[in-house]
């Protein structure tokens, strides 16, 4: 089976066929996805989400482009809300320089915020990381010198540095659609350095539909044309990029149950 790591459930873009989405996810072998959060004040529509699919796990945090609003929120709230037993991540949180819809530093100070609750929860940190390459890697290793957390970078599409401190610091690196776009070659070759234990796919839906449905609203199903391309890249088989990225994911992830994943308990 296929892990969607990353999609937006609770986004307008599924209000009126969620249930569709969820079985066409299914039937086309994701079995599992995590519905992230962008903004703690509508927590809400998490965790109903999640209340309501088996296989659909979520997460708690405020995105950079809402740093700027929700500057009350605290680690101890986060930790609090995480307490869910289907929350399984923190995030997502970070800085995003290209929009710059939030000040750089409530980004920042949010991105700390987040920082701290994934390392007194051990939940991974949900990472979004746009045109901030330089202060994301300052902030990053200032805050592993700190005390270990876990964490990954989503829907990457930033430099290799990023990656290679990333990496080093203990992250994963998770792609989206992105990988799959004809004017993607940097990403790719990215995609082929990052060690095979350290990948995670996604969709980011509704956002950034992998080929052959770009142009069109992403949904979980189309994991499946990111994990080929990364197969492709790594010159594995289909059947092992599942078997890689799902196991991966169940390392990184390890609040979601083993059963969850079509794993077997004993492995």
């Amino acid at each position: 089976m296929i892990v969607d790591s990353h999609c937006h459930l609770d986004f307008p873009d599924f209000a009126q066929d969620r249930d569709g989405i969820v079985a066409r996810a299914l039937s086309a072998g994701v079995g599992a996805m995590v519905t992230i959060s962008t903004r703690v004040r509508q927590f809400d529509k998490i965790r109903d989400i999640v209340e309501t699919y088996d296989n659909v796990f979520g997460s708690v945090g405020t995105h950079p482009h809402q740093a700027g609003e929700e500057l009350d929120v605290t680690t101890d709230e986060l930790i609090r809300l995480s307490e869910h037993p289907k929350i399984v991540a923190i995030g997502e949180a970070g800085l995003d320089y290209h929009y710059d819809h939030s000040p750089r530093d409530a980004q920042a100070k949010s991105f700390r915020v987040h920082i701290a609750a994934a390392r007194q929860t051990g939940l991974p940190l949900v990472i979004h990381a746009r045109n901030a390459d330089e202060d994301m890697i300052r902030i990053l290793e200032d805050e592993t010198s700190r005390g270990a957390f876990p964490a990954v970078l989503h829907c990457y599409s930033s430099g290799p540095e990023l990656a290679r401190r990333g990496v080093k610091l203990g992250l994963y690196v998770s792609f989206s659609g992105i990988l799959t776009f004809r004017n993607s070659q940097s990403v790719r070759d990215i995609a082929a350095d990052v060690p095979a234990d350290r990948l995670l796919v996604e969709t980011d839906a509704p956002f950034l539909a992998p080929m052959p449905h770009r142009g069109h609203t992403n949904e979980p199903a189309f994991t499946v044309h990111t994990a080929q391309v990364l197969a492709d890249v790594r010159s594995w088989t289909f059947e092992e990029t599942a078997r890689r990225t799902t196991e991966n994911f169940a390392r990184l992830f390890s609040k979601v149950p083993r059963r969850a994943l079509a794993l077997d308990e004993a492995a």
